[in-house]
């Protein structure tokens, strides 16, 4: 008789424990998840800012055109000075600073780390806001709209005309996460951003976006997740 083989009591009781795991709530049954909010500061370090430039300087250059005009694409000088600009005078602290001026904050969604920044109105029956940036931006395309949606008061509005603004990095944009999968099309961006206002406690909110934005936000239109009451598309 083989002592090693697993006795009908045995697979009876491994049956029983994977039941009752089963029945565990979910933060018990799946404890890797982890849906908290943790702030994030842009930090960029200086090695990374020399290597760009030095690639920058490393450029090779094609042939200069054959007109005068623009009918064979941007003309050579105009991308050497651009190139010229980026390595020796654009000031990258600047932009950084910018966005360090504003709450920033990372949380993992669907396996990815997604960033985002939140603004709260001053104006207390302000209504929170999602807005989508669009391919290839990023959330800096939305940096003016900050001060006129969140106090409009400042910007001659009306204090019913605020939003708490909540402004998210497309999965692989900016200081979001790469996914590690297919399938993460508008559709399911959209489902995760309606996770996101729940996880920020939004019960009753709006969204927006443009380009690929709106894409998302139409989504959000079309799954119509609880709170979500109205959407607005460029």
């Amino acid at each position: 008789m083989d002592r090693t083989a697993p006795t009908r009591r045995d697979v009876l009781a491994t049956s029983v424990a994977a039941g009752a795991i089963s029945l565990l709530p979910g933060h018990l049954a799946s404890a890797a998840a982890d849906h908290s909010i943790r702030p994030f500061t842009v930090q960029v370090p200086q090695a990374v800012v020399d290597d760009l430039r030095r690639r920058i300087a490393a450029t090779r250059w094609p042939t200069k055109e054959l007109v005068g005009d623009r009918s064979q694409g941007i003309q050579l000088g105009t991308i050497q000075e651009l190139a010229r600009y980026w390595a020796t005078d654009y000031d990258f602290g600047r932009l950084e600073t910018r966005l360090n001026a504003l709450p920033q904050f990372t949380t993992e969604i669907d396996g990815v780390k997604i960033h985002f920044i939140h603004v709260k109105s001053r104006h207390e029956n302000a209504l929170p806001l999602i807005m989508t940036h669009g391919w290839p931006g990023s959330v800096i395309e939305l940096l003016e709209t900050v001060g006129p949606l969140t106090d409009p008061t400042a910007h001659g509005g009306a204090p019913d005309e605020a939003f708490h603004l909540v402004l998210p990095s497309l999965p692989g944009y900016g200081f979001s996460g790469e996914p590690a999968e297919l399938g993460w099309e508008s559709g399911r961006i959209a489902r995760a951003w309606a996770q996101l206002m729940d996880r920020l406690g939004y019960t009753r909110y709006v969204a927006q976006g443009g380009d690929v934005g709106a894409d998302v936000t139409d989504w959000m239109g079309r799954q119509a997740p609880k709170g979500l009451v109205g959407i607005h598309v460029n």
